[in-house]
C-alpha cells in the first residue's frame, strides 16, 4: 500500500480514530475504540489486519485513499449491527425474517447469544420452529392467496362469455344468479329463492304435527294437499334454479364441482327418486319395501336449508371455517375421547355394584359423553359419594377440554367471515357492461411476497435435512 507500511497498519487503528464503513451503499464513520469492545466480531478483526490481502478477506473491498472499507450486504439489516456496537445488545424487529437476520449477524461474527431477553424468546421461537407461525399472520397470508385465487377464477370464469354464443347476455344472467347482491335482479331471486327455502322447511314441519295428518280409507298416511301444493311449487323452483344456472354456466364440466351447486342437486335428488320409487311400487306390488326407501328419502329434505349458504355469508364462512379447522376440531374429538374413556371406566368400576345405569362400560360411556359435553340429560346419575365425586371432575374436565380448542375456531370464523365480505365487494365491483375492461383491484405486492416466502421456506427446510435424509430421497427417486 502506498505511503504506509505493513507495521504502521494496525497501528493506525489503535488509537482513537475512525474509519469509513460503506455497506451496500449506507456509509457509517466508526471509532475504533468502539470496534475494539468486540475483536471476534469481522469489524472488530479489520483493525489487527496487517496486509491489504488480509483486509480483502474480511470485506469485499478497500479504498486506501479515502479509508473506507466496502461490504456487499444488506444495508437496511447493517443499522442493527450499528445498535449492537454502540450497545451491546442485539434487537430483533417483529417484522424481520429469523433465517435472514441469523446469517447476517453470522457474517459479521456476532453471536445470537447477544440478542437482548426482549426479543430472544420470540426469535428463538420462531427459529426452532419455522413452520408454527401466529395463526394470523398464517392465516392473513393464505387469505390473500386464496381470495386472489378466487378472484382470478371468478374474472377468468366471466371471460369464456366473450367466446361464447349471446356472451353478454348469458354473462349478466350468470352474475344475478351466482352473485347475490350484484344487481337488483340477484336481490330479487335471491329473496325469492330465500322464501321458497323456508316456506319448504316450514312445511315439512307442519306436516308432521298431528293436527294437519291425513289418514285415507285404507288407514295409510297421507299428506295434506295443501302441503303437496307447496312441495310441488318448491320442487318446481328448485328445479327451474339448477337448471337455469346450469344454462348459463361459463363452463358446464366444472359445474357440479362447485359445492353449492351439488347442495342445489341434492335438495332435489330425493323427490325425483321418491317419484321414481312410488312408481315401481305400484306397478310391483312384491318391491312394496321399497317404499321404505321413500320414507328415508323424504327425511332428506330437510338439506335444503344448505341451500341458504349461497345466500349467507355467515353459513359459507362456517363451511370455511370447518374445512381449515381440522386440526382444532380432532383435537378437541381426541381430548374428548381420552376424557370419556378414563371417566366412563372408573364410573364403572365404582357404580357397578350400586346403579343399574351404570353397570357396562357402554352405558357409562353415554353417561361420560352426557357429563363432558355439560349437556347432562340426568337419565343416569351416580348414587355414591365416590361416583359423585367422579361426575364433579369429568364436568369440569369436560368445560376445559371444549373450551380449549372453541377460541382458535372462533378466530378462524371472524377471519374468514370478513375475508368472505372483502371478497364479495370485490366481485361486485367489477364491470362487465362493455365487456372485459379491467381487472379487479386486488393486492399483487401481498400475493407475490406470499409466494415468495412459501418457495424460501421450501428451500430452508431443504436446507435443513439432514445429510441421511438428503440420501434416502435420492434413493427413493
Amino acid at each position: 500500500m502506498p505511503g504506509r507500511s505493513l507495521e504502521d497498519f494496525s497501528l493506525a487503528y489503535s488509537e482513537d480514530n475512525e474509519i469509513s464503513i460503506n455497506v451496500g451503499g449506507f456509509k457509517k464513520k466508526m471509532r475504533s475504540n468502539t470496534l475494539l469492545r468486540f475483536p471476534e466480531t469481522r469489524l472488530g478483526k479489520l483493525l489487527s489486519c496487517h496486509s491489504k490481502e488480509s483486509i480483502l478477506e474480511l470485506c469485499d473491498d478497500y479504498d486506501d485513499a479515502k479509508n473506507e472499507f466496502y461490504f456487499d450486504r444488506n444495508p437496511e439489516l447493517f443499522p442493527y449491527v450499528l445498535h449492537f456496537y454502540n450497545t451491546g445488545k442485539l434487537h430483533v424487529m417483529g417484522e424481520l425474517c429469523v433465517f435472514s437476520f441469523s446469517q447476517e449477524i453470522e457474517y459479521w461474527g456476532i453471536n445470537e447469544f447477544f440478542i437482548d431477553s426482549c426479543c430472544s424468546y420470540s426469535y428463538h421461537g420462531r427459529k426452532m420452529e419455522p413452520g408454527q407461525e401466529k395463526w394470523e399472520d398464517q392465516s392473513d397470508r393464505e387469505s390473500t392467496s386464496s381470495s386472489f385465487d378466487e378472484i382470478l377464477a371468478f374474472y377468468n370464469d366471466a371471460a369464456k362469455f366473450d367466446r361464447q354464443p349471446f356472451g353478454n347476455i348469458r354473462r349478466q344472467l350468470w352474475l344475478a344468479l351466482d352473485n347475490p347482491g350484484y344487481s337488483v335482479l340477484s336481490r330479487i331471486f335471491s329473496v325469492l329463492s330465500i322464501v321458497v327455502v323456508l316456506g319448504s322447511i316450514v312445511t315439512m314441519c307442519l306436516n308432521s304435527l298431528p293436527d294437519f295428518q291425513l289418514v285415507d280409507s285404507y288407514g295409510k298416511a297421507e299428506e295434506d294437499p295443501r302441503f303437496e301444493i307447496v312441495e310441488h311449487f318448491g320442487i318446481a323452483w328448485f328445479t327451474f334454479e339448477l337448471m337455469a344456472r346450469f344454462a348459463v354456466a361459463p363452463d358446464f364440466l366444472k359445474f357440479f364441482k362447485h359445492a353449492l351447486n351439488l347442495i342445489d342437486l341434492m335438495s332435489i335428488l330425493p323427490f325425483y327418486i321418491t317419484l321414481i320409487v312410488n312408481l315401481v311400487v305400484e306397478s310391483s306390488p312384491a318391491l312394496a319395501n321399497l317404499g321404505r326407501v321413500a320414507q328415508v328419502l323424504r327425511l332428506m329434505r330437510i338439506f335444503r336449508i344448505l341451500k341458504l349458504a349461497r345466500h349467507s355469508t355467515g353459513l359459507r364462512s362456517l363451511g370455511a371455517t370447518l374445512k381449515y379447522s381440522y386440526r382444532e376440531v380432532g383435537l378437541l374429538l381426541l381430548y374428548l375421547s381420552v376424557g370419556i374413556s378414563i371417566f366412563s371406566v372408573v364410573a364403572y368400576t365404582i357404580e357397578k355394584e350400586e346403579n343399574e345405569g351404570l353397570a357396562t362400560i357402554p352405558a357409562c360411556w353415554w353417561w361420560a359423553t352426557v357429563s363432558m359435553t355439560t349437556v347432562g340429560y340426568g337419565d343416569v346419575v351416580p348414587g355414591t359419594t365416590a361416583g359423585k365425586l367422579t361426575a364433579s371432575a369429568c364436568i369440569l374436565a369436560g368445560i376445559l377440554v371444549v373450551v380449549l380448542p372453541i377460541t382458535l375456531i372462533f378466530n378462524k370464523f371472524s377471519h374468514f367471515y370478513r375475508r368472505q365480505k372483502q371478497l364479495e365487494s370485490a366481485m361486485r365491483s367489477c364491470d362487465f357492461g362493455d365487456g372485459m375492461k379491467e381487472v379487479p383491484s386486488v393486492n399483487l405486492r401481498d400475493y407475490y411476497a406470499y409466494k415468495v416466502k412459501s418457495l424460501m421456506a421450501s428451500f430452508t427446510n431443504l436446507s435443513r435435512s439432514t445429510p441421511s435424509e438428503l440420501s434416502l430421497d435420492d434413493s427413493l427417486h
